[in-house]
């Protein structure tokens, strides 16, 4: 047999190795190395601690809102809101503002904000409740009328210059304690803050400058005697006063008796009545007609039958007038009507 030569040989060998990709590729097994990229690793990171627990929204304590606040926040805002002060209008010049613990309250602010981390409705209500101490704002009360309150003033007339001028009388106040209590009680459980006016009761005086009456007023040295109707002055009158050794009482004193047609008794402990005997109305009673008794003892405005006693000192410290002069004064005054004796 023929064999083909040796260059066909080589040409089917080169052909062969391209195919196969190289010396001996056809015995080879072994797979080639993956050609594909691995899926990227995937890492976790840690999730954020979560946050506060926070109040729903539109809830509110005491109509105070408070949603969306943790509970720190909400019971600082409550606190702060329920300790301001109470004003307190005493006068309308003066104003108090007291905190709300001086009047016995304390508001149970720990377990509403409770209530309210609690409430999964939005915009829930939340009550703040307040407990007064009432022992506690009687006494503030008591405390304060001992600074506003005062008695009535009656009006009264005093001597100027020898002259009678009226004193104004004054109103009296008195605070209304068991009304303020029960106000003040209110006002602090419903969380107001607006001025609070403190009730208080008017006490008028029993005399005021239209009861001013009849005044007189002795001048015992000039021995003259002045009625004013108030302070206008109506008649003068010539009278006795007492002799240097029983002097005529100088001071502010009053009407306290009138008698018609009285008796005269001789006064106890006095020397120059010594031995005397009581003397019934008539012609010969030292009185005359007419006693108008003053708050100094022993001591009046009578008639006197010795009308040449008149303009001098001459009685035992009574003040002596005409008999006729007397009886009119007697009709114009009271019991109580003031007398003023002054050593002019």
């Amino acid at each position: 047999m023929r064999r083909p030569p040796l260059a066909v040989v080589c040409a089917c060998s080169i052909v062969l190795f391209a195919i196969l990709g190289g010396p001996a590729a056809a015995d080879e097994t072994t797979p080639p190395p993956p050609t594909t990229t691995p899926p990227p690793t995937t890492t976790t990171e840690p999730l954020p601690p979560p946050g506060p627990k926070l109040i729903q929204p539109g809830v509110t304590i005491g109509g105070l809102l408070v949603g969306g606040l943790t509970g720190p926040e909400a019971r600082a805002l409550v606190e702060e809101r329920f300790e301001k002060p109470v004003t307190l209008v005493v006068s309308p010049v003066r104003k108090l503002r007291v905190e709300p613990t001086e009047l016995g309250a304390a508001a149970q602010v720990l377990k509403a904000v409770k209530t309210a981390m609690r409430a999964r409705t939005p915009g829930f209500p939340v009550p703040l409740s307040v407990e007064v101490n009432h022992l506690k704002l009687d006494r503030y009360l008591t405390d304060l009328a001992k600074t506003t309150d005062h008695e009535p003033v009656d009006a009264s007339l005093v001597l100027r210059n020898f002259r009678p001028v009226a004193k104004k009388s004054k109103l009296g106040l008195r605070l209304k304690q068991v009304i303020a209590s029960q106000r003040l009680s209110l006002a602090i459980r419903k969380h107001e803050r607006t001025p609070l006016a403190l009730p208080f009761e008017e006490l008028r005086p029993k005399v005021t400058e239209g009861d001013l009456g009849k005044v007189i007023v002795i001048k015992r040295d000039s021995r003259t005697l002045l009625y004013y109707n108030g302070t206008k002055l109506k008649r003068i009158f010539r009278v006795a006063t007492g002799q240097s050794s029983y002097p005529t009482p100088i001071g502010e004193f009053e009407i306290v008796t009138k008698q018609r047609n009285p008796w005269w008794y001789p006064p106890q402990d006095s020397a120059w009545a010594a031995g005397k005997e009581p003397v019934p109305p008539g012609p010969g009673n030292p009185l005359g007609t007419r006693w108008m008794g003053i708050s100094a003892p022993y001591v009046g405005i009578h008639g006197t039958p010795d009308a040449a006693s008149i303009g001098y000192s001459a009685s035992h410290g009574c003040v002596r007038m005409l008999i006729p002069q007397v009886e009119w004064l007697f009709d114009q005054v009271d019991v109580g009507t003031p007398v003023f004796i002054v050593g002019a």
